[in-house]
């Protein structure tokens, strides 16, 4: 925690390549400094990434004083399956997981829940909660979960994943502050008292983003069009164009009471470090 008393946390993924791994590996390092709550690595569609999900964390675990979390997911796995992983990470010394359903994997039209498996998060949650002990963050989303029919039934829902057992919702992210405050106000509207954490995606590359924003059911602004517009061919002003998008967010966040904040950093650094530095997270100075 920072002397303002801003907590943040962040997202990695697992990376396929060596260059990859040595991004990963050195946004790693970087942030690490920031002393974030903890940080999490996602776990692909259908367990896709299993392996290389275990040994990043195994990697973080072991090379750094971090707290990892790594995400687990219900899709195409069972009961047994799901609890021996869990169990695993507690022998590691991991107590915070993130639940998930999971996304579903490329080209399947509809979920249908595996049938020795855990069927919804909150399901999930319940059993990982009679494992261990474990601190779990769940999903939650202002702008309604894309399967969802309407915001009553995803709120509801996300009321069962919290009423199992889970600590706090971390949400998808979003870019006009309105929607998270409407959300938060909704959420406590049903009873809601968890802490729910705005998800930040600094934003790296403008197309990669619409291609986010279509998956998962968030609205990109037009004012945000606007500010990228011309930008295709110009990397330095953009990454300019990005840190103040999101240092905006987060201060207007922060004037509304918010004080955590989970960044989905794409395994990069730099903008993730300039927006943290805006908000007053910064490294511990040394004494000389």
């Amino acid at each position: 925690m920072t002397s303002n008393n801003v907590e943040v946390s962040f997202e990695f993924f697992p990376p396929h390549t060596e260059k990859m791994e040595e991004t990963l590996w050195n946004s790693v390092q970087r942030l690490k400094d920031l002393a974030p709550r903890f940080v999490s690595v996602t776990y692909g569609a259908d367990g896709s990434t299993r392996e290389r999900t275990h040994a990043a964390v195994e990697r973080i675990v072991t090379e750094t004083s971090l707290t990892a979390a790594p995400h687990l997911t219900c899709i195409g796995a069972s009961r047994g399956e799901i609890d021996d992983i869990a169990r695993a990470y507690w022998d590691m010394g991991i107590q915070h997981l993130v639940a998930l359903r999971g996304d579903l994997p490329q080209n399947d039209t509809g979920y249908s829940p595996h049938p020795d498996g855990y069927a919804y998060a909150s399901d999930l949650v319940a059993g990982l909660k009679n494992v261990a002990d474990f601190d779990i963050s769940v999903a939650a989303y202002p702008e309604v979960h894309p399967e969802a029919p309407n915001p009553l039934f995803d709120l509801d829902n996300l009321k069962r994943k919290l009423d199992a057992g889970a600590t706090r919702a971390i949400t998808q992210f979003f870019f006009d502050v309105d929607v998270f405050l409407r959300f938060r106000d909704l959420a406590a509207a049903a009873g809601i008292e968890s802490t729910i954490v705005p998800g930040i995606l600094p934003i790296t590359r403008f197309p990669q983003l619409q291609r986010f924003a279509t998956q998962c059911g968030a609205m990109v602004p037009d004012w945000l069009y606007e500010r990228f517009a011309g930008l295709e061919d110009d990397a330095e002003t953009r990454q300019m164009i990005a840190a103040s998008v999101a240092i905006e967010q987060v201060r207007g966040l922060q004037a509304e009471g918010v004080n955590e904040f989970h960044f989905y950093t794409l395994n990069r650094s730099e903008l993730t470090f300039a927006i943290c530095h805006a908000l007053g997270v910064r490294p511990k100075q040394v004494a000389a």
